[in-house]
């Protein structure tokens, strides 16, 4: 009997050390020390150099069609050069992303008292209606203008932006000091104010304003230096558009549920960890990235909401709470290295618009006694815990 329980007892650490080899793998993989992140920020920086200098010569896709950057130079005008925050007024929006569609109403009082009042209404996308083709390829002010017509609403559609372009003129209206904008949510993407000659590929077209607003499509950025793990080899591979959104894969919330999922996979067929095998675990992205935040954040000593939604998502009965702990590990390496990342992103693009705080005016004829110039990133993401781990990042040197 004792030769039993003794053998179990040998049998289980081995199972445990097997997991933590696993997880200790997944660290290693992971790692962003601020050599790498420094390594990142000067890739960014190249490649938006080289995407703003010729079609084609950057995997970003800014400006990458010829009437998208006149637009968006006329959108850049229009927001930045005439909004002094005298409007007074009610101007609504509508914001399509990649779950929900909000609808938002604001009254605006002028330069004195700013945004009177707020009203937020979201509504989920059906997924037939994300999926359907009906309106592929036709224009998408016309179909909204049209559907207001029909449902007997006199309103005119004034300008159509992508919602990065929309955070950044928000972010502009509260602070003038605002030069780019960043959001990470379903998806992810940025925008940033660029000196119009600075536009190469695109001088023909160019107002002259000075400055224009860039739509970066950043989630399609590339380098060897990002800390790509097994886990993101294999999710890119399955998914519907391989070899494409690298960077999108490894920081955005549709991607980093999954990524999560993959690790406890591979941990519960190494193991019995997690007890049998659960069929649920075999999924593609049944793990939304929502229950990993709420799984990241759970500060309960016995980590009920954890237990709570390992049983309901994944189907995997009660665990021991070291397990549990594991599981918060993993959320926690996974995250973390997303919002490194993110932050690494902004600080390329900040470093190529000269406002990255490593050189420039404080070292102009020797002076030192020249202060930075202030810079304000507006920043789109609800994953708090995400969020705070990406300023840190940004503040380090």
């Amino acid at each position: 009997m004792k030769r039993r329980r003794f053998g179990a007892r040998v049998r289980s650490r081995r199972k445990w050390r097997s997991v933590v080899g696993v997880l200790r793998e997944l660290e290693e993989s992971c790692e962003t020390p601020v050599g790498r992140l420094r390594q990142v920020v000067d890739a960014m920086a190249v490649e938006m150099h080289a995407g703003l200098a010729s079609e084609g010569g950057s995997k970003l896709k800014s400006c990458s069609l010829l009437l998208t950057i006149y637009l968006l130079g006329c959108i850049g005008i229009l927001i930045f050069h005439h909004v002094v925050r005298s409007e007074v007024g009610t101007y609504y929006a509508l914001d399509l992303g990649g779950t929900n569609l909000r609808v938002v109403r604001v009254q605006l009082g002028g330069r004195s008292s700013s945004i009177l009042s707020k009203d937020v209404e979201l509504l989920p996308i059906p997924q037939h209606l994300m999926t359907s083709t009906s309106e592929v390829g036709r224009e998408v002010v016309e179909c909204l203008q049209a559907g207001l017509a029909r449902n007997g609403l006199d309103m005119q559609v004034a300008v159509l932006v992508n919602d990065t372009v929309g955070t950044l003129a928000l972010g502009h209206y509260h602070d003038a000091d605002t030069v780019a904008a960043v959001i990470i949510g379903t998806g992810t993407n940025a925008s940033y104010l660029e000196r119009s000659d600075a536009i190469i590929k695109c001088q023909g077209l160019l107002t002259t304003s000075g400055g224009m607003v860039v739509n970066m499509e950043w989630g399609n950025f590339w380098s060897s230096h990002l800390p790509r793990t097994s886990y993101d080899i294999d999710l890119d591979g399955e998914s519907p558009n391989p070899n494409d959104q690298g960077f999108e894969k490894m920081i955005s919330g549709l991607y980093l549920g999954d990524i999560v999922r993959r690790v406890i996979l591979r941990m519960s067929q190494e193991s019995d960890i997690f007890g049998p095998l659960s069929p649920s675990l075999l999924v593609p992205f049944i793990l939304h990235t929502p229950f990993v935040s709420k799984m990241h954040e759970d500060d309960s000593p016995d980590l009920q909401e954890v237990a709570r939604i390992l049983k309901e998502k994944l189907e995997i009965p009660e665990v021991p709470l070291k397990v549990r702990k594991l599981v918060v590990r993993i959320c926690d390496v996974v995250t973390r290295r997303a919002a490194r990342l993110a932050a690494a992103g902004i600080v390329g693009i900040l470093k190529k618009i000269g406002r990255d705080g490593t050189g420039g005016i404080s070292s102009i004829r020797g002076r030192s006694d020249i202060k930075m110039r202030r810079t304000v990133v507006a920043i789109e993401g609800v994953y708090i815990l995400a969020i705070q781990c990406s300023g840190s990042t940004c503040t380090k040197p």
